[in-house]
């Protein structure tokens, strides 16, 4: 029966340990040593739809990374009185300059750069796991996981053509990045139906909407949890997942204001046959949008620097398997930041409860094993922009590549 999951719905996919290792080294003391990865390249073509706006109808082709960036991965692996012990280190560079002919890596025009992405250890064993150092977040990571364009482009960003970076994928357009932060997490063991995973991150600065006085004070870690249960019945396969997130973070060292971010997420994903439907979404206060804690859009915090303001969104994708190679997939999803309920000025800021931005898009794409290490995709996806923090806008984004993993 075609599966789906062989393609790109693997949910470990968005990790480099997913990678089926190449090379693989016993050491003498009984520990492995395993080296993998990935080089992804796309062709992107963007053309903004005429919106009566300056620079509409304005296109762009670049030759870069997708949502996943390429990969450098090194692992060893040991097992000592009775713990199985790791340390890995990812490197993920990038391919493309951020639209000039000289990219050296540095400055606000950063391109083609090299992302440490991971330094992490673990230690597990009949009690589970427990991580520490720098891995995706796991606020949201089932999300991200599960996305069709995590094998290809996505949205790229109206009037982001020409970026350094990677594209967005849907990011922003129905989930919020978990991001790679440093965080002590631990997993209940592995192998069951159902596993549980709580971390202590490192909190972060929670931007405002004005500016000069940010939520800089953190005095306690940020939590972050999740809950999957895995369920399988013949060759039908599903996933129910749910998160959450909380920080505390205060604009003055004493008798400052505080600003309390929380979180919520859920999902569903089921593989039948040959079809694989996947829901998701996630409400949140004091998170902001598309970046977590960022100022995009205004950033997460009222215009009088007091209040959280609300965010939601979320994405429907349904894909099928024409054969054991090659799969079509359809998705849209969107992502919310309002005003908050008080606090808000009115005039150009709208008011209480006034949405601020709402990104959209809307992917179709057919992806293809060409061989066991080599995947083909092709993308077409429209994105749409609008609220009164953002001017309305749209934007087609054309892509084709390849992705080699290693």
């Amino acid at each position: 029966m075609k599966r789906l999951t062989a393609i790109w719905l693997c949910a470990l996919a968005m990790l480099p340990m997913a990678a089926h290792a190449q090379l693989t080294m016993q050491m003498s003391n009984g520990w492995s040593f395993s080296f993998a990865g990935n080089v992804n390249v796309f062709w992107v073509y963007t053309k903004e739809d005429s919106n009566g706006t300056a620079g509409s109808q304005a296109s762009n082709s670049s030759i870069r990374t997708g949502l996943l960036p390429a990969f450098a991965t090194f692992d060893a692996k040991g097992k000592e009185a009775g713990l199985n012990l790791g340390v890995h280190f990812g490197f993920a560079p990038q391919v493309n300059n951020a639209g000039v002919h000289d990219n050296f890596g540095n400055g606000t025009q950063a391109g083609a750069q090299i992302d440490m992405r991971q330094i992490f250890m673990t230690v597990g064993g009949n009690f589970g796991q427990f991580l520490v150092g720098r891995e995706l977040g796991l606020f949201g990571r089932q999300n991200i996981l599960n996305d069709q364009t995590l094998y290809g482009v996505g949205s790229v960003g109206i009037g982001g053509g020409q970026g350094g970076g990677t594209t967005l994928g849907r990011i922003g357009y129905g989930y919020i990045y978990p991001n790679f932060n440093a965080q002590v997490t631990y997993s209940t063991k592995s192998g069951r139906p159902m596993q549980l995973s709580v971390g202590l991150f490192q909190p972060s600065v929670v931007l405002s909407s004005v500016g000069g006085n940010s939520y800089n004070f953190t005095p306690l870690p940020r939590l972050e949890a999740e809950a999957t249960y895995n369920a399988k019945g013949g060759k039908n396969k599903f996933l129910i997942w749910g998160g959450g997130v909380a920080q505390n973070a205060s604009n003055a060292a004493t008798d400052g204001h505080s600003i309390t971010s929380v979180g919520g997420t859920a999902g569903v994903r089921a593989d039948i046959s040959s079809l694989s439907i996947v829901l998701s979404g996630y409400v949140g206060k004091g998170l902001g949008t598309l970046l977590m804690f960022s100022g995009i859009g205004g950033g997460g915090i009222s215009s009088n620097d007091s209040i959280a303001r609300p965010s939601d969104g979320g994405y429907l994708q349904v894909g099928f398997g024409l054969s054991k190679k090659t799969t079509i997939a359809a998705s849209a999803g969107l992502s919310r930041l309002k005003n908050a309920d008080s606090g808000e000025a009115g005039g150009a800021n709208g008011g209480p409860n006034t949405l601020r931005t709402q990104l959209t898009s809307y992917t179709a794409g057919l992806y293809n094993q060409w061989t066991k290490s080599v995947r083909l995709t092709v993308e077409v996806t429209q994105e749409h922009q609008q609220g009164i923090a953002t001017p309305n806008a749209s934007q087609w984004d054309i892509s084709g590549g390849i992705l080699l993993f290693y």
